[in-house]
């Protein structure tokens, strides 16, 4: 399970020696450009900063265990804020560039206290791409200081994108979900998955809610949309995807695509 797996993990992370040294650099904003290979994963970690984690290609999905936490899947040109302390891993799909900001919590006290994934303005992706060029201890003074200023008025206003796949605690819960991203194609109604976990519908319709803010159906769909991005990222055809995540027709699943996103998942990584 998401939750046990990353706890298992936490006690020994250790934070690599550049991204240490970076947090550590006395400026509000710091800048980092990685590039990773498709399937990649970066094991869990937290960081003392706030991060700006921007998909300048590829796609990556963030896992976050601790309660409020989920998956949040960052297509390309979209970023995913990510507050300070939060233990978190990520998975690659595709060949990922990575921009991230190191953001200095006293330098953005307004900014959101959890994970949400966010337009990223054609204004902002050229200033974060800008920020890639700064060197860490740039002269705050300066034009260089001046950008991260801007950056950080940028950041108060993003719009958020309906990207995040809350995972609930409850164990039957969790084992159902769980079962389901293993195989999204599964349309068995939650009276059947109520039948295998033991207990009611009324009763695990009442947990869903209360542990997710969504119905069953509204959870299965949203997982789906979140695994369409993966799957179209990685190069595959949209019937094939429409096909692997259960829908009847390929239009049924393009209409849920575009009323997610307002476009079909043809034109959506293309634009």
């Amino acid at each position: 399970m998401l939750d046990q797996e990353i706890s298992q993990t936490s006690q020994s992370y250790q934070p690599t020696v550049a991204i240490e040294g970076l947090e550590d650099v006395p400026r509000p904003v710091v800048a980092l450009p990685l590039d990773f290979p498709d399937g990649h994963r970066i094991p869990p970690h937290i960081h003392k900063r706030a991060q700006l984690i921007y998909a300048e290609r590829g796609v990556m999905t963030v896992s976050v265990a601790q309660e409020g936490g989920g998956l949040w899947v960052i297509p390309p040109q979209r970023a995913l804020w990510m507050p300070a302390g939060i233990l978190h891993r990520i998975r690659m799909t595709g060949d990922v560039a990575m921009r991230t900001l190191y953001i200095d919590p006293a330098a953005a006290p307004t900014l959101p206290g959890d994970c949400r994934v966010v337009t990223v303005s054609s204004l902002l992706r050229e200033l974060v791409l800008a920020a890639m060029r700064v060197p860490p201890l740039y002269d705050e003074a300066g034009p260089e200081g001046r950008l991260m200023g801007v950056i950080l008025d940028q950041l108060r206003v993003l719009p958020i994108m309906p990207l995040h796949l809350p995972m609930p605690g409850d164990r039957r819960l969790a084992g159902i979900c769980t079962a389901l991203l293993d195989d999204l194609a599964d349309n068995r109604p939650l009276e059947a998955w109520g039948r295998q976990a033991g207990a009611s519908v009324s009763t695990l319709g009442r947990l869903f809610r209360a542990e997710t803010g969504m119905g069953f159906a509204a959870w299965r769909q949203q997982a789906r949309l979140v695994r369409a991005l993966e799957l179209l990222a990685a190069g595959r055809p949209v019937t094939q995807v429409a096909l692997d995540l259960g829908y009847d027709s390929v239009s049924a699943f393009i209409a849920m695509f575009r009323r997610a996103f307002g476009v079909p998942p043809a034109r959506y990584f293309r634009d």
